[in-house]
């Protein structure tokens, strides 16, 4: 069995050698993060949202220019029987008919705002040829016209729209932002998954080398009855369990590589070394200067205000839906009838056209007043989910500020317990080696030992995981003190 369990042994570290000439990657949280905001899946997908709003808002502005459109029908045949009255028989009689057509127009239009009217601009030529016993040949043209069309009491979408629209933009933009510093902080995550799982990989491939020895020395001491039978077998017992915790340990550490790399869009089958980042630098963050940038930058509370401003222009339209609607139209131009293309523009005509619509609900059961109350009702739940988000935030904010200024200290208690907890294990294996420690005295060194090594990861995973939560938080970039989004090059390069 001894045998047996030396060449298991010997096959898992010899694997593990085979593995380790392909060089491994060395990774720092920095280059970490950079390649996770750069090269990571979820940084595409953030990239590309941001980008469907940026275009979106690319088409309000240039909804805010004069547009400028040709419409044509090159040509339209059509040979049709229809009826017609004739007045001599005084009858309706079906008649066959060919005609030819062919139309253009050029329109000019500009959205105003303020009013929520429209100014058009217009100009068009027709050609229309008959076909058959009477044969005849017409040109009808609009050299210009120039009209205004406009809701007098009506729903000014171009208003809400100026209002909502720039505040969409504006979020979008910090919400990439955001979604950055998130991507960063998965990295963060990721990173210190891995380095925990290499931890432990190294402490469990360096248990089965020192339960080894321990058990190689322990024989000896019992061939000379310095320890018990029941001793002995407890180092056998450490042994093999070392060995089955190196193999978990081993799984471990491939798995959490696994997602590192598939996180960073690498190669799976890249081997990854972790650089743990240094000692943090000396930063104390203000509670009161985080929840001002947070006010400030979050894209939650510009989401939570374009919400209510969503909501105030559905009451908006709900309320002047509810009255009676009334449009009125004008245009003024000239206009010519002609046999020919040269007189078609030959002394044209006045062509004066004013309308006014006006449209009156009589009877309509409540339903648009129920209409108008429903939205004054969602108005109502929106604020107040707003203020309870924002409340939120902000609680959020004080407490993560609050974290992140106690993980200095927690860093360097972790260390320091780090080091006693390495120097006390190394002191009780050499007691144990010359038979002045008991198993029980090493066994909880060691384990004080795994225990201090994981907890100094925590706490510098808790560190940079809680400072990566505040940047997200406030967009800001407390070390260097100026906003994130001054930063972000592909940001500044798109916009």
């Amino acid at each position: 069995m001894r045998n047996h369990f030396f060449i298991s042994l010997f096959i898992m570290l010899a694997g593990g050698a085979v593995q380790a000439q392909t060089p491994p990657v060395v990774l720092t949280l920095e280059n970490t993060i950079a390649l996770a905001v750069d090269s990571s899946l979820e940084a595409f997908r953030s990239k590309n949202v941001y980008m469907a709003q940026y275009w979106e808002y690319r088409a309000f502005r240039a909804g805010r220019l004069p547009s400028l459109t040709l419409n044509l029908t090159p040509g339209q045949y059509n040979r049709t029987i229809v009826k017609r009255y004739d007045s001599p028989s005084n009858l309706d009689i079906y008649r066959p008919q060919q005609t030819f057509e062919a139309y253009g127009g050029l329109s000019v239009v500009q959205n105003f705002d303020l009013l929520g009217g429209t100014f058009f601009l217009n100009t068009n030529l027709d050609y229309l040829r008959n076909f058959g016993d009477n044969t005849s040949t017409q040109y009808s043209s609009i050299p210009v016209r120039v009209g205004y069309q406009q809701n007098l009491v009506g729903y000014n979408a171009f208003k809400w729209e100026k209002k909502i629209e720039p505040l969409k933009y504006e979020k979008a933009k910090k919400q990439l932002v955001c979604d950055l510093e998130n991507t960063a902080g998965l990295a963060a995550s990721y990173f210190f998954s891995l380095a925990m799982a290499q931890a432990k990989y190294e402490l469990a491939e360096e248990n089965v080398r020192n339960t080894d020895t321990l058990y190689l020395i322990g024989e000896e001491r019992y061939g000379i009855a310095a320890i018990s039978l029941s001793e002995l077998l407890t180092l056998k017992l450490d042994r093999i369990n070392a060995v089955n915790t190196f193999r978990n340990a081993d799984i471990s550490l491939k798995r959490a590589m696994s997602a590192l790399t598939s996180f960073l869009n690498m190669d799976s089958n890249t081997p990854v070394r972790l650089r743990l980042p240094s000692y943090p630098k000396s930063m104390e963050i203000s509670a009161e200067k985080a929840l001002d940038e947070a006010r400030r930058n979050n894209p939650d509370l510009l989401g939570y205000r374009q919400n209510v401003l969503e909501m105030q222009q559905a009451v908006d339209r709900a309320g002047k839906e509810a009255m009676f609607n009334a449009s009125i139209s004008a245009s003024v131009g000239f206009n010519k009838v002609a046999g020919s293309m040269s007189g078609v523009y030959r002394d044209p005509l006045r062509q004066d056209i004013i309308s006014l619509n006006v449209s009156i609900p009589l009877v309509d059961w409540g339903v648009r007043r129920g209409r108008y109350n429903m939205a004054r009702n969602n108005l109502n739940v929106t604020e107040i989910t707003a203020r309870q988000g924002e409340v939120k935030m902000e609680e959020d904010v004080i407490m993560t500020v609050g974290d992140f200024n106690m993980q200095k200290d927690q860093i360097a208690f972790a260390e320091e317990a780090l080091v006693i907890a390495d120097d006390a294990y190394a002191r009780t294996q050499q007691r144990f080696i010359i038979g002045r420690a008991d198993i029980s005295a090493l066994t909880l060194a060691r384990q004080r030992q795994q225990e201090a090594r994981s907890n100094y990861i925590l706490a510098l995973e808790n560190y940079w995981v809680n400072y990566y939560k505040i940047r997200k938080l406030t967009l800001y970039d407390f070390e260097y003190n100026m906003p994130i989004s001054t930063t972000v090059e592909w940001l500044v390069i798109s916009d």
